[in-house]
């Protein structure tokens, strides 16, 4: 499954990741790579999660689900976003120390080339990830993309601040740019959740989404009415609920043929999705 293939990706880029970014901010002794190594190391956990996640959500129904596993891709990305925020809070911690009892960095044009290699690695797994995440509509591989993305500014804002210390010596500004870095992660972390809490909640669709649906219905003479339109989204699945309003002279078999033709109309719109259609007869209008 094309999903589940570009999640693992993810972890194997992270995982390599991880590996480089460590050995070198421990062998030059700069908080602000080690930070970054802090970082993959939560993507990391944050990738496989996703991946499990994916494979979950793409379970058919069941006894126990009846409507699909598809709110575990929802649950992954609160899951994600709640492990980010931790690890800012770390990097901030370390940053902090390093503050107060000073800093040693050696060889910073180690970094320096660590940083740059890692945020073309990660520009180009993002990048796959983010394009496969819209094809699939899945927020748990976006989210990993956005995760990737936003190590490639941070990692960008590593080097530059290595760049700083290299030409002025003044190794503060080494923790200071892990700092920054942080809250660049905690602000992901903050939008991350929003979205995840958004679904989780059971939201309605985005009203672009809703104007197509009732553009469907505008299409079709044969509905007098309709009412109760509710949405929601389960993982990449959009769930839709309508009662439409029919004559009360129409057959069943002439109600069940119109809804089949609705429901095919918007399944052309939104392929991944469930719609339950309930017809309701309107009553004539009598002369007096």
């Amino acid at each position: 499954m094309i999903k589940e293939k570009a999640a693992s990706l993810s972890i194997v880029s992270n995982f390599l990741l991880i590996i480089f970014k460590l050995s070198a901010g421990i062998l030059i002794g700069s908080i602000s790579v080690i930070s970054e190594a802090i970082h993959s190391s939560i993507d990391l956990i944050a990738s496989i999660i996703a991946f499990f996640s994916i494979k979950k959500a793409s379970m058919a129904e069941d006894v126990d689900h009846p409507f699909g596993h598809g709110k575990y891709e929802n649950v992954s990305g609160f899951t994600e976003a709640i492990l980010i925020f931790f690890a800012a809070a770390l990097i901030i911690t370390e940053a902090i120390k390093k503050i107060i009892y000073g800093s040693s960095i050696n060889n910073v044009g180690s970094g320096l080339i660590v940083m740059f290699i890692s945020s073309i690695v990660n520009l180009i797994i993002s990048t796959k990830l983010m394009k496969i995440a819209k094809e699939t509509d899945s927020i748990a591989l976006e989210a990993d993309a956005f995760h990737l993305l936003t190590d490639v500014i941070t990692a960008l804002g590593v080097f530059l601040g290595l760049i700083i210390v290299k030409f002025t010596g003044l190794k503060i500004i080494d923790s200071i740019t892990a700092i920054f870095v942080a809250f660049l992660i905690i602000k992901t972390s903050i939008d991350l959740i929003k979205r995840s809490l958004k679904d989780l909640v059971d939201s309605k669709l985005p009203d672009e989404d809703i104007e197509k649906i009732i553009q469907i219905l505008n299409s079709h003479n044969e509905i007098k009415g309709y009412h109760r339109l509710r949405t929601r989204k389960s993982g990449s699945k959009k769930e839709i609920d309508i009662h439409l309003k029919l004559s009360e002279n129409y057959s069943l078999i002439q109600a069940h043929n119109l809804c089949s033709h609705i429901e095919k109309d918007i399944k052309h719109v939104f392929p991944n999705s469930y719609i339950i259609i309930h017809p309701e007869p309107l009553p004539m209008m009598k002369n007096v």
